[in-house]
């Protein structure tokens, strides 16, 4: 199930962006003081209780169970996780699903003199109570994460995303964030279903890789050129690579061609092309050259007017 991880800086909107998110798509929200009461409220002693509360080396315990507190609460996450979405907010959750596939991990920040300020109007404190509240929290922060899971939070490879508030509203980063929960997605999806169809169609990889991941046509005479493919069966792959055809003294390519369609049942390569004679001939002049260096390569230069009568012919081949 997709997961999104947030840590987040004092006064940095974290915990107001979270709570939008978890309003807008219904994933059950869980910060530090949820998931304790959750999780450990009634298997301990308020004694033991409190120590979770206020004491990052007591979750390096052992509980009951024999397991440390922090591996019961990794484990009764992964458990929770299994069957729903949440948003995880703190307690070195993107260390805890650091490896999970479905896992998104932001940190949302913001500049000191920002924070101070905001903590200042509002809990009417002078600028040097604030600086002060947002230098603890920001070290217990680091202390809980470094202590449980000897990490360093404030290291960007933890995360996905890292948003700066500082002139970002709650809106526009949960916009934004959401807008990647739904990529992301939808990536999954079509893993799943590329992982399918491999399954059923073995002998296809390329061409349901290709097919799957939604490609994005530079122009509407390729989509239009896919379309017609589609209707009459035929498996392409579109913009399937590209071969350089000249390079200069040190090795660098110079000149490459990339064909849009390729045609796995002719293995065919096709260039459309509506453009000028000029450039026509330019195109042709490339699909030779690289028909001369890369032997049993087979190119077509395809005009759109053609596109009918040529797919008549391909499948006409294609028939017993």
């Amino acid at each position: 199930m997709p997961i999104l991880t947030i840590s987040r800086q004092m006064a940095s909107y974290g915990d107001e962006i979270a709570q939008v998110i978890a309003k807008k798509t219904g994933w059950e929200l869980l910060t530090r003081d949820i998931a304790l009461k959750r999780f450990f409220m009634e298997k301990t002693s308020k004694n033991t209780y409190h120590l979770l509360q206020n004491s990052a080396r007591s979750f390096l315990t052992l509980s009951e169970s024999g397991l440390s507190y922090r591996n019961e609460l990794e484990k009764e996450l992964l458990a929770l996780t299994s069957s729903q979405s949440a948003i995880l907010v703190g307690f070195g959750s993107q260390v805890i699903f650091a490896d999970h596939p479905e896992a998104v991990h932001l940190r949302i920040i913001a500049p000191e003199a920002v924070r101070v300020r905001r903590v200042a109007d509002l809990f009417h404190l002078t600028p040097e109570d604030a600086a002060t509240i947002v230098t603890t929290a920001d070290k217990k922060h680091r202390r809980f994460v470094s202590t449980v899971f000897s990490a360093d939070l404030t290291d960007p490879d933890w995360y996905d995303l890292v948003l700066n508030t500082a002139d970002l509203s709650v809106e526009t980063c949960t916009a934004t964030i959401l807008t990647l929960l739904d990529q992301i997605n939808t990536k999954i999806r079509m893993q799943c279903q590329t992982a399918g169809q491999h399954q059923e169609q073995p002998d296809r990889p390329g061409v349901i890789e290709h097919q799957t991941a939604q490609p994005l046509f530079k122009n509407k005479s390729e989509e239009a050129f896919a379309r017609i493919l589609d209707m009459y069966q035929i498996d392409w792959v579109y913009g399937p690579r590209t071969f350089p055809i000249e390079w200069d003294a040190e090795g660098n390519v110079t000149l490459a061609f990339s064909p849009d369609f390729y045609l796995p049942r002719f293995n065919t390569y096709l260039e459309l092309t509506t453009m000028s004679q000029k450039y026509v001939t330019r195109k042709n002049k490339k699909a030779k050259k690289l028909q001369e260096l890369y032997p049993g390569i087979h190119v077509r230069i395809v005009y759109r007017k053609n596109f009918q009568s040529l797919l008549e012919r391909f499948k006409s081949s294609d028939e017993p």
